[in-house]
């Protein structure tokens, strides 16, 4: 089984490994406090709840540490059980002292996850907004904040939870009917099911199309950089870091592998992606660099298609740029010509390109900032989602699908009359599905593959 005893008191390090002014130790369970008031320089068991104190801990020997103890008694806390946190120095020997000390004392180390999974446990929230504490700490970006955010508050969960007690309603009616199967009597409206299902229809397809746009925003909007050798690739990936993280050289084919590197642009993450230049070639590596390229251009929102103005000609650009939206972008990717190399010649010879892309210099940095915003602009979903509610959780995903599939089966059901007792079982396992996501339904092998990604101490 993932976790161990969970009436157990536990102790962890919650800050990151290593040596700092300040580190957490947290402490949960029925002993947390008296654990730790044996080993402190004040009795912690009548102190108020939401209190801190300043003291020393002692061991057998001598004193370890001057800290603050902040007590936070059950059920007012965030596992929902006596907690108690210590602010000691955060000297790595301390951290580990303290720990042992603890542990000597009654407590045991916690697995990964464990203070969450107690605050689950204990109903101080259901399980999306469980994991949404995993996202809120490994959040890049104030986009990814924003969702993780929302979530955690309880947005997706409520969303999912009223349906669910719609659906609930309805199945308690139709296995009333069953009970009563002799009587040919319908307590559950069949016009009125047939509305809340399409209603659940499309607020669940609504919830599952959002996961492209949530897992984007979760690990980075990928933005590729396509074009010709030597048309200032590595030199614009560089340029946008604003660091040296591709080798950049007058030779054709530098780049015969994918380089990548994030950065933010007004609070959104992106993932810029150096690709090798697209032409034809009997270099076998090059060729491989380039099926990369193309593999990139599949994968990417964005995709920055690079030419260079001093040596192609304009005519020539524009019918590679309508041929490469044809052949290259569908429907749900952003495609943003860039016209490099503007500081070696005039603008004015291009004219009929003025409004096809941006002009740009990748070597001394000019329009940069202008290059930026069409990126943002083409992100467009990407940025706004302070009031959406946006599936970032594959496992939500899952199973959002697998509702879809039990509800156009209801959905089918209802227009062929069929007997309750067949309605009854699509619906059940509807409801299966969404209190899955909630943690209504679990079991430990879920919650064992949940928190396990978990840090220790959280």
């Amino acid at each position: 089984m993932f976790f161990q005893n969970t009436e157990d008191t536990i102790c962890a390090i919650s800050t990151p490994a290593g040596a700092g002014a300040i580190a957490l130790i947290r402490v949960s369970g029925d002993k947390a406090l008296s654990i730790v008031s044996s080993l402190f320089s004040k009795n912690l068991l009548q102190v108020a709840s939401h209190t801190a104190h300043f003291g020393r801990i002692k061991n057998q020997i001598e004193i370890l540490d001057e800290v603050v103890v902040t007590v936070f008694k059950g059920p007012h806390s965030f596992t929902g059980e006596d907690l108690v946190e210590i602010s000691c120095h955060g000297s790595r020997y301390i951290q580990t002292e303290l720990v042992n000390l603890i542990i000597s004392n009654g407590a045991r180390a916690a697995g990964p996850g464990e203070f969450s999974l107690r605050a689950f446990l204990h109903k101080k929230m259901d399980l999306s907004q469980t994991e949404a504490i995993a996202d809120l700490i490994a959040a890049n970006s104030r986009a990814a904040h924003k969702l993780a955010m929302n979530q955690m508050r309880g947005g997706f969960a409520n969303e999912l939870q009223n349906v669910r007690a719609n659906l609930l309603e309805f199945a308690a009616l139709i296995e009333l009917e069953l009970d009563f199967s002799q009587e040919d009597v319908e307590f559950a409206d069949r016009t009125q099911l047939r509305q809340l299902v399409a209603n659940m229809i499309e607020r669940i397809s609504k919830l599952s199309d959002s996961f492209r746009i949530g897992n984007v925003i979760k690990n980075g909007v990928p933005v590729a950089i396509i074009g010709a050798p030597n048309a200032g690739k590595s030199t614009l990936l560089n340029a946008l870091l604003n660091e040296d993280k591709a080798i950049v050289s007058e030779i054709p084919g530098t780049t015969r592998d994918v380089i990548e590197d994030v950065m933010l642009i007004d609070g959104v993450e992106f993932r810029f992606i150096d690709t090798a230049g697209i032409r034809e070639t009997s270099d076998r590596i090059e060729i491989l660099g380039i099926e990369r390229s193309f593999e990139q251009i599949r994968k990417s929102s964005i995709i920055l298609l690079l030419f260079d103005i001093t040596t192609e000609k304009e005519d020539k650009i524009l019918e590679r740029i309508q041929q490469f939206r044809n052949q290259s972008v569908s429907a749900d990717q952003a495609l943003i010509p860039v016209f490099n190399k503007q500081d070696e010649s005039s603008e004015e010879n291009f004219k009929k390109l003025k409004d096809s892309g941006v002009f740009i210099s990748a070597k001394t940095k000019e329009n940069l900032n202008d290059l930026k915003q069409q990126i943002l602009k083409a992100a467009g979903d990407f940025s706004d989602t302070q009031n959406s509610l946006i599936v970032t959780n594959a496992r939500h995903y899952e199973l959002l699908c697998k509702c879809l599939i039990s509800l156009e089966r209801i959905q089918l059901g209802l227009q062929d009359n069929l007997p309750g007792d067949l309605l009854s079982q699509d619906i059940r396992e509807t409801i299966h599905y969404l209190g899955e996501i909630t943690g209504e339904i679990t079991g430990d092998e879920i919650l064992g593959a949940i928190f396990s990604s978990f840090c220790i101490g959280k």
